[in-house]
Parts: C-alpha cells; sequence; structure tokens
C-alpha cells in the first residue's frame, strides 16, 4: 500500500471526520484558506518595498572566517 493509495487517503479522512466532526471542518478549511492569502499578501508586500534603510557594513579587527584576506586588503572603500 503506497502513499498516494486512495484507500490511504479515505481513511485518513475518515480520521479527521471522526476527530474533528463535520461542522468544524469548513470553518478550519476557511481559516486556513485566510491565513494563506494573508501569507501570499505579506510576501508580495515585502517584495514591493525596498529596505528603509541601506545596509552598513561592519568593521572588525577580528579575520573573516571565509575570507582572511580581506582584512589584509585596507584599499577597498567601505
Amino acid at each position: 500500500m503506497g502513499f498516494g493509495s486512495i484507500w490511504h487517503w479515505l481513511i485518513v479522512l475518515v480520521i479527521v471526520v471522526l476527530i474533528f466532526g463535520t461542522k468544524r471542518l469548513p470553518s478550519a478549511a476557511g481559516d486556513l484558506g485566510g491565513a494563506i492569502k494573508g501569507f501570499k499578501k505579506a510576501m508580495n508586500d515585502d517584495e514591493d518595498k525596498p529596505s528603509a534603510e541601506p545596509q552598513k557594513r561592519v568593521e572588525s579587527d577580528e579575520p573573516d572566517a571565509e575570507f582572511p584576506e580581506r582584512k589584509n586588503d585596507k584599499s577597498r572603500s567601505a
């Protein structure tokens, strides 16, 4: 019996209906749909607006973990 079997999903559906009841399922589905719509709207709003303040470069005396040669190169503009 595979994970995509129709019998598997029918048994899962019967268990969900027994646990939650038929009256709570439509409201739960509506709440889930509203949450997904809100999440998508928030993701689109974040992509449309650029960040308010530019990213700042943090200078440190500690060597870089990935690029230790960058700390020795003082000719780069900050």
